[in-house]
């Protein structure tokens, strides 16, 4: 690393997902293993005849806190954003910035897909007449930032990755950049998906990419056991507050850790089967941007989306990556437990891997009942696992459709 580059500092926490409606309840949901997974309270199977009938769906009552305005004017993605920011921006003591430093990176998979396909309803049944006119600030891709911007005032740069299922890892990894740069002193990050509709079932099942355990959905997300068939879907969004370590110091802000490495890669390889190359280069690549050894890496916050072929794929990969120096890593996919987020898991499971290295606890993966014995790493399987005292760093991964490799490391404070 060099001397003269800002360490980031972690200061805000925000989210709302399937296990909690904020960072606290989350946190304890997840170390009890609790799974999100349900069979979804609506028609949807009967009408359209979906293979799939469950998901990870947002835990009610989390967007209580916006207004009826508010809501109108946010497609589904969007509210959960907003929701997850104002946590994260309040836990960071809601920083006193210029607004010229101050920027925001928030990432998604797919953008506002509910707005998108229910006023082509609205085209279709009542013409184009009644089409809401706010219908294109709400499917937008970059709404999500550009609201966030908007609340807070931030004129450093309002950005949004769209890489599919590392869209919110890749904001982060963006969010390090502007601080690094010196574009900015404080940067909100994050991702955020609302993509649970029968399209999306549909699609995701006819490509065989989702678990078709209908008989038992809170048992479907199992990574790293040998009958693991599918992804479970989820939805929600996360938010971090970064800043640079002078700017927090100054104002003594409580830091969580750092966020001290990135590696950032592309398979080029397949539009969704994973290459190991690639992942392997994005983990190389933060390690050596963090100024690790493999040593150092403790823990492992897996993309594990429980595939038969992505969640070995991915060990033997981090493996490589670190010269097979893995014996002191305890790998968790806590995709287990809330389903997988799309663009917005990578930047829950930043949460998570923030978390971890804080408390120096690993949530556990659950759903095992038969460990895959290609396994190459020790799993926290069914129960947490506790991190050793001292230094010690997080490796968290997320891989997207189309090749795209981001690794993260963060560091204890």
């Amino acid at each position: 690393m060099s001397a003269s580059r800002s360490r980031v500092a972690v200061t805000g926490l925000g989210t709302v997902n399937p296990l909690g409606a904020d960072v606290a309840s989350t946190w304890e949901a997840a170390l009890a293993g609790t799974s999100a997974a349900r069979t979804l309270e609506n028609d949807w199977k009967e009408s359209y005849g979906l293979s799939v009938d469950f998901a990870c769906r947002l835990v009610p009552g989390a967007l209580d806190s916006l207004s009826r305005p508010e809501s109108k004017k946010l497609d589904p993605s969007g509210q959960y954003a907003m929701v997850a920011a104002r946590e994260a921006w309040a836990d960071a003591g809601a920083p006193d910035v210029d607004p010229t430093r101050l920027g925001v990176v928030v990432g998604t998979g797919i953008g506002g897909i509910w707005t998108t396909l229910d006023q082509w309803d609205v085209v279709r049944e009542r013409g184009a007449r009644r089409v809401n006119p706010f219908t294109v600030p709400m499917l937008m891709a970059n709404s999500s930032a550009a609201n966030i911007s908007m609340e807070l005032g931030a004129r450093a740069g309002a950005h949004t990755p769209v890489s599919a299922c590392a869209s919110g890892s890749e904001a982060v990894a963006l969010g390090m950049a502007m601080i690094r740069d010196g574009r900015a002193d404080v940067v909100v990050v994050g991702g955020t998906e609302a993509s649970i509709h029968p399209m999306t079932i549909a699609a995701f099942a006819n490509i065989r990419a989702l678990s078709t355990r209908v008989d038992d959905p809170e048992r479907a997300s199992r990574p790293y056991d040998v009958d693991r068939d599918g992804f479970v879907l989820g939805e929600g969004a996360a938010i971090l507050v970064l800043e640079s370590e002078e700017h927090a110091k100054a104002r003594g802000a409580r830091i969580y850790g750092y966020a001290a490495g990135r590696g950032m890669a592309s398979d080029a390889h397949h539009i969704s089967a994973p290459n190991p190359e690639g992942q392997a280069a994005a983990v190389r690549e933060a390690v050596e941007d963090a100024d690790l050894a493999a040593a150092d890496i403790k823990h492992l916050n897996a993309h594990g989306t429980s595939t038969p072929l992505g969640d070995i794929g991915e060990l033997k990969a981090v493996s490589d990556a670190l010269g097979g120096e893995t014996d002191q890593i305890v790998v968790t996919s806590t995709k287990s437990m809330t389903g997988h987020l799309l663009g917005g898991a990578g930047a829950l499971e930043t949460v998570f891997s923030v978390l971890a290295a804080h408390h120096r606890t690993v949530p556990p993966t659950i759903n095992i009942e038969n460990l895959d014995p290609e396994a190459p790493m020790a799993i926290a399987n069914g129960a947490p696992a506790q991190l050793p005292e001292g230094d010690l760093a997080v490796l968290n991964n997320a891989f997207g459709f189309g090749g795209h490799d981001i690794a993260l490391v963060v560091t204890t404070a």
